[in-house]
C-alpha cells in the first residue's frame, strides 16, 4: 500500500493543529491548511493560543521544533498542499446556528478537495456529522473530479474523540473507531492512522456506524450531566452538597456520574443533539429524552445568573458582577459556545455591568479585563464559571479588598471553595 508520509490536514483549530503536529512528530510531513490568514501567519511563526502539551513540552515547543525541521508547515493555499500531498485529513466542523446545522464550511472543503484529488489519494473525514453525511452529501461532492470513491480513491471515516487540553496523549493512546466506502478505504484509513495511534483501531462495518457512534458518545455526556444538573437542584432544597452526592454514588463500580456546572459548553457535546435530530426526523423517531437534556443544560446558565440576581443588595442597574473564568471548561482557551457567554447575556439583559477576568482566553470581548483587579473593582459578586491555571482563588480577601458592599456574594458553580471558609471572609456563598 502506497506510502502516506505526505500529509495535508485541513482545520487548524482545537482538532486539526495537535492532529496535525502529532503526525510531524513521528516524521510525516504535514501542510496544514486554513482559510484564516491571521492565525497561518501566527502558526509559521511559531505562535498558538492553545492550551496543549505532549510528554512535558508545550505546544508552543512542539510547533517551532516541527516548523524548524521542515515537517510542518501552514498555508491558505489548498492547491499548493493538494499537489505535495496523497493523504488528506478533514477537521472541519458542522457549525450549530438556531438549532441547525450549517453544512456550508464541509461542503466548501469537500469542493476544494475534488478540484485537486488525483488517483490514489486518500480522504479521511475527522470532523463529528450528521449521520449519513460523508456517504450522502460529502462522497458526491468529491466525485464531482471524476474520481470514484473506493476504486479511483480512499474515502474513509474516523470519529475524533479528544478531549481540548489532553489532545496529543488521546491522539496517541484513545482506541479509534474507523471505516471507509470500502474495505480498501477502511485499511487505507487505518494504516495512516496508525502514524499516530498506538491504541486499538477498530473498523466497523460501516461509516454510519462511526458516525453515529461519535454522536452518542457526546450525546451520553450531555444526558449524564442533565441529569446531574437537574438533580443539584433537588439536593439545594435537601440542603445537602450535590458533589459529595455525586463523589459518594461514584463509589459504586457501575456508576460513573459526572460533575454539574454551568451549563456545557464547547463545540461538540452541546450540538451532538442537533446533528442526531435530523437525520431522526428524517426516520421518524422521537428524541424525547435528548432533547429533554438539552433544554435542561442550555437553561442551566439563566439559572446561575438568577442566582446572582437574587444575592445583589442594590438594584441590577446599579450593580457590576466579576466573573472568573469564562472558556468552556476548566483549564481550556476555547470559549466557542461557553456557558459563560450565556451567563453574561442574561447578567447584561437586566442592565447588570459585567466584567470577566480569564487569562487564558485570547478572543476579545468587551467585558473581558486585562487584569484581575479591574474586573473585581467595585464589583458587588463574584461567579466562578471556569478554573484557570492564572487565577489563584484562594485569595478571597485580597478580592474582597476591591469589592463593594458589605456582603458580596460568591457563586462557586465549580466545587473550589468551602462554605464557611468563605462566609468566615466576609462573603455571601451559594453554590450549584
Amino acid at each position: 500500500m502506497e506510502n502516506r508520509n505526505q500529509i495535508a490536514v485541513f482545520g487548524l483549530g482545537f482538532v486539526g493543529l495537535p492532529l496535525a503536529l502529532s503526525f510531524a512528530m513521528r516524521g510525516a510531513k504535514v501542510v496544514g491548511v486554513d482559510i484564516d490568514t491571521r492565525l497561518i501567519q501566527e502558526l509559521n511563526q511559531g505562535i498558538t493560543h492553545h492550551l496543549e502539551a505532549y510528554q512535558g513540552e508545550s505546544i508552543q515547543e512542539i510547533l517551532k521544533t516541527q516548523l524548524a525541521f521542515g515537517r510542518f508547515e501552514a498555508t491558505a493555499d489548498p492547491t499548493a498542499a493538494m499537489e505535495k500531498c496523497n493523504s488528506f485529513i478533514v477537521t472541519v466542523g458542522i457549525p450549530v446556528v438556531d438549532g441547525n446545522g450549517y453544512m456550508g464550511h464541509l461542503e466548501s472543503v469537500s469542493k476544494t478537495i475534488a478540484k485537486g484529488l488525483k488517483k490514489g489519494d486518500l480522504v479521511v473525514i475527522r470532523s463529528t456529522v450528521v449521520p449519513g453525511t460523508v456517504r450522502s452529501f460529502i462522497q458526491p461532492i468529491l466525485e464531482e473530479s471524476g474520481l470514484k470513491a473506493g476504486e479511483d480513491f480512499f474515502l474513509g471515516y474516523a470519529s475524533e474523540r479528544i478531549a481540548e487540553g489532553k489532545a496529543f496523549d488521546e491522539f496517541e493512546n484513545m482506541p479509534t473507531l474507523v471505516s471507509g466506502v470500502n474495505e480498501a478505504s477502511a485499511k487505507a484509513t487505518e494504516k495512516l492512522l496508525k502514524i499516530v495511534t498506538k491504541a486499538e483501531i477498530v473498523i466497523a462495518s460501516s461509516i454510519e456506524v462511526v458516525e453515529t457512534s461519535k454522536v452518542l458518545e457526546n450525546l451520553s455526556r450531555d444526558i449524564n450531566i442533565a441529569m446531574v444538573n437537574e438533580f443539584a437542584k433537588f439536593t439545594k432544597k435537601m440542603g445537602i452538597d450535590i458533589f459529595e452526592v455525586i463523589k459518594v454514588a461514584n463509589t459504586h463500580k457501575r456508576v460513573n456520574l459526572l460533575y454539574p456546572g454551568p451549563g456545557v459548553g464547547g463545540y461538540c457535546i452541546p450540538n451532538a443533539f442537533y446533528y442526531l435530530k435530523p437525520r431522526a426526523d428524517e426516520l421518524g423517531v422521537g428524541l424525547e429524552l435528548s432533547a429533554a437534556a438539552r433544554a435542561i443544560n442550555k437553561g442551566t446558565p439563566n439559572r446561575v445568573a438568577e442566582m446572582a440576581v437574587k444575592n445583589l443588595q442594590v438594584a441590577p442597574k446599579d450593580a457590576k458582577i466579576c466573573i472568573l473564568g469564562m472558556a468552556m471548561k476548566d483549564y481550556s482557551s476555547d470559549d466557542r459556545m461557553s456557558p459563560a457567554l450565556d451567563v453574561i447575556e442574561a447578567l447584561q439583559s437586566q442592565d447588570i455591568e459585567v466584567a470577566v477576568y480569564d487569562p487564558a482566553i485570547p478572543a476579545q470581548h468587551p467585558y473581558l479585563a486585562d487584569r484581575l483587579e479591574d474586573a473585581l473593582q467595585n464589583a458587588h459578586g463574584i461567579i466562578v464559571l471556569a478554573k484557570q491555571d492564572g487565577i489563584d482563588f484562594d485569595k478571597l480577601e485580597y478580592f474582597r479588598g476591591f469589592m463593594s458592599g458589605d456582603k458580596p456574594f460568591i457563586i462557586d458553580t465549580r466545587n473550589i471553595y468551602c462554605k464557611e471558609l468563605v462566609e468566615g471572609k466576609g462573603f455571601v456563598f451559594e453554590g450549584l
